[in-house]
Protein backbone atom coordinates (compact mmCIF):
# COMPACT_ATOMS: atom_id res chain seq x y z
CA UNK A 1 0.00 0.00 0.00
CA UNK A 2 1.18 3.60 -0.66
CA UNK A 3 2.46 5.86 2.17
CA UNK A 4 1.25 9.11 3.44
CA UNK A 5 4.39 10.93 1.96
CA UNK A 6 4.13 9.03 -0.98
CA UNK A 7 0.21 9.92 -1.82
CA UNK A 8 1.75 13.44 -1.08
CA UNK A 9 3.84 13.19 -3.42
CA UNK A 10 1.74 11.84 -5.87
CA UNK A 11 -1.06 14.68 -5.35
CA UNK A 12 1.31 17.16 -6.07
CA UNK A 13 2.44 15.56 -9.32
CA UNK A 14 -1.12 15.57 -10.63
CA UNK A 15 -3.24 17.74 -8.19
CA UNK A 16 -6.28 17.50 -9.97
CA UNK A 17 -6.03 13.75 -10.19
CA UNK A 18 -6.60 13.48 -6.84
CA UNK A 19 -8.65 16.78 -6.13
CA UNK A 20 -10.65 17.65 -8.94
CA UNK A 21 -8.95 20.78 -8.73
CA UNK A 22 -5.96 22.65 -7.14
CA UNK A 23 -7.45 23.64 -4.04
CA UNK A 24 -5.68 23.63 -0.43
CA UNK A 25 -9.29 22.69 1.11
CA UNK A 26 -9.53 20.15 -1.30
CA UNK A 27 -6.11 18.00 -0.63
CA UNK A 28 -7.18 18.78 3.29
CA UNK A 29 -10.66 17.29 2.79
CA UNK A 30 -8.67 13.95 0.91
CA UNK A 31 -6.07 13.76 3.48
CA UNK A 32 -9.00 13.54 6.39
CA UNK A 33 -10.85 10.83 3.90
CA UNK A 34 -7.55 8.78 3.82
CA UNK A 35 -7.19 8.91 7.49
CA UNK A 36 -10.21 8.11 8.12
CA UNK A 37 -10.36 5.33 5.55
CA UNK A 38 -7.75 4.01 7.08
CA UNK A 39 -9.26 3.75 10.77
CA UNK A 40 -12.49 2.33 9.51
CA UNK A 41 -10.22 -0.31 8.33
CA UNK A 42 -8.41 -0.73 11.80
CA UNK A 43 -5.27 -0.17 10.02
CA UNK A 44 -2.54 1.11 12.71
CA UNK A 45 -1.62 4.83 12.42
CA UNK A 46 1.81 4.52 10.68
CA UNK A 47 5.01 6.45 11.34
CA UNK A 48 4.11 8.89 9.00
CA UNK A 49 0.76 9.12 10.09
CA UNK A 50 2.05 10.27 13.02
CA UNK A 51 4.78 12.50 12.28
CA UNK A 52 2.17 14.62 9.95
CA UNK A 53 0.09 15.36 13.28
CA UNK A 54 3.28 17.37 14.21
CA UNK A 55 2.37 19.25 10.62
CA UNK A 56 -0.25 20.98 12.54
CA UNK A 57 2.04 22.69 15.70
CA UNK A 58 5.01 22.84 12.86
CA UNK A 59 2.49 25.37 11.26
CA UNK A 60 1.38 26.77 14.00
CA UNK A 61 4.93 27.73 15.25
CA UNK A 62 6.36 28.87 11.87
CA UNK A 63 3.10 31.47 11.25
CA UNK A 64 3.32 32.66 15.49
CA UNK A 65 -0.47 31.69 15.65
CA UNK A 66 -2.75 30.11 17.99
CA UNK A 67 -4.42 26.66 17.98
CA UNK A 68 -7.60 28.46 16.87
CA UNK A 69 -7.43 27.25 12.87
CA UNK A 70 -6.17 23.98 11.06
CA UNK A 71 -3.36 23.87 8.96
CA UNK A 72 -5.07 24.66 5.95
CA UNK A 73 -6.55 27.71 7.11
CA UNK A 74 -3.73 29.09 8.42
CA UNK A 75 -1.72 28.23 5.20
CA UNK A 76 -4.79 29.92 2.91
CA UNK A 77 -5.07 32.89 5.36
CA UNK A 78 -1.56 33.97 4.01
CA UNK A 79 -2.16 32.46 0.22
CA UNK A 80 -3.55 34.39 -2.61
CA UNK A 81 -6.49 32.16 -3.56
CA UNK A 82 -6.78 28.66 -2.84
CA UNK A 83 -4.12 26.93 -5.92
CA UNK A 84 -1.65 29.54 -4.25
CA UNK A 85 -2.77 27.87 -0.82
CA UNK A 86 -2.13 24.36 -2.04
CA UNK A 87 1.59 25.27 -3.88
CA UNK A 88 2.47 26.76 -0.37
CA UNK A 89 1.19 23.58 1.17
CA UNK A 90 3.86 21.67 -0.55
CA UNK A 91 6.54 24.16 -0.31
CA UNK A 92 5.93 24.29 3.72
CA UNK A 93 5.80 20.01 3.63
CA UNK A 94 8.67 20.12 2.10
CA UNK A 95 10.32 22.28 4.57
CA UNK A 96 8.23 19.90 7.34
CA UNK A 97 9.96 17.29 6.19
CA UNK A 98 13.24 18.18 5.74
CA UNK A 99 12.59 19.88 10.15
CA UNK A 100 12.04 16.39 10.64
CA UNK A 101 15.98 14.68 9.49
CA UNK A 102 16.80 11.68 9.96
CA UNK A 103 13.34 10.09 11.19
CA UNK A 104 12.15 11.20 8.12
CA UNK A 105 14.55 10.56 5.26
CA UNK A 106 14.26 7.09 5.72
CA UNK A 107 10.81 6.70 4.76
CA UNK A 108 11.00 9.29 2.25
CA UNK A 109 13.18 10.36 -0.27
CA UNK A 110 13.38 14.36 0.60
CA UNK A 111 14.06 15.22 -3.35
CA UNK A 112 10.85 13.65 -4.65
CA UNK A 113 8.69 16.67 -3.23
CA UNK A 114 9.20 19.53 -5.83
CA UNK A 115 9.59 22.86 -4.36
CA UNK A 116 7.27 25.22 -6.80
CA UNK A 117 9.15 28.35 -6.82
Amino acid sequence: MIDLYELINKIQQRPALYLGKCSLSHLKTFLDGYTFGLRQVNLAISEQEEEFEEFQDWIEAKFNQPSTQDWSRIILFYAEDERDGLERFFQLFAEFVESKGQSTARTINKKQLTINS
